[in-house]
């Protein structure tokens, strides 16, 4: 628990740091994809704990978020899901912790680093939606399930490798739904998602 203390508390510092709360006042049509993550996601995150599953395999939607909120507020309001998953279900709040960073706020830091990544190729919209919302996101959260899995998270009741390859297929199953609503918001929302750019990858 002192190590998910740590990168929480760490992660909240830094993101308050880059006062988050400018990104609302300059983008306001954010404030309903914000809403929107802490009225879902919570349900999301506890619904292995309400409903007493044996396998708790957790839906993360943090690249999601990432992609619609940006780093520093994506980090507060996964935090804030994370809580609320605790208020809502039985879980315990170590476990609630646990959740709030490794499918919260190490996945979407990760994303931020592959992000930085991609922007070596061309600013293109296939680039932006496979690159960021669908392999990325793959990446990503497979990347924080192993690194769970490694301090100490296995999956309870799991050897090692079959546990590794449930997180594998969960990750896919996340990131399919991030690409398709990635794709949805990039033709239909694109305000709702704060690191998309028409002057970039439609050079308009």
């Amino acid at each position: 628990m002192a190590l998910e203390l740590a990168l929480a508390l760490l992660a909240l510092a830094l993101a308050l740091a880059f006062r988050p709360w400018r990104i609302l006042a300059r983008a306001p049509a954010l404030l309903g994809p914000l809403l929107a993550t802490l009225v879902v996601l919570p349900w999301l995150w506890a619904l292995p704990a309400l409903q007493r599953s044996p396998l708790p395999l957790h839906w993360s939607g943090a690249v999601l978020v990432l992609l619609m909120l940006g780093w520093p507020l994506a980090v507060p309001v996964l935090l804030a899901t994370g809580l609320l998953a605790w208020v809502l279900s039985p879980l315990q709040a170590q476990q609630a912790l646990s959740l709030s960073v490794w499918i919260g706020v190490v996945p979407a830091s990760l994303a931020v680093l592959l992000g930085a990544l991609l922007r070596r190729l061309p600013d293109h919209p296939f680039v932006y939606i496979l690159g960021r919302g669908f392999l990325g996101a793959v990446a990503c959260l497979f990347a924080s399930h192993l690194l769970a899995q490694a301090f100490g998270q296995p999956l309870p009741g799991v050897a090692g490798d079959l546990g590794r390859v449930a997180r594998w297929l969960m990750a896919w199953g996340d990131a399919f739904v991030t690409g398709m609503l990635t794709a949805i918001f990039v033709a239909f929302k694109p305000q709702w998602l704060l690191t998309w750019s028409d002057r970039r990858y439609l050079r308009r």
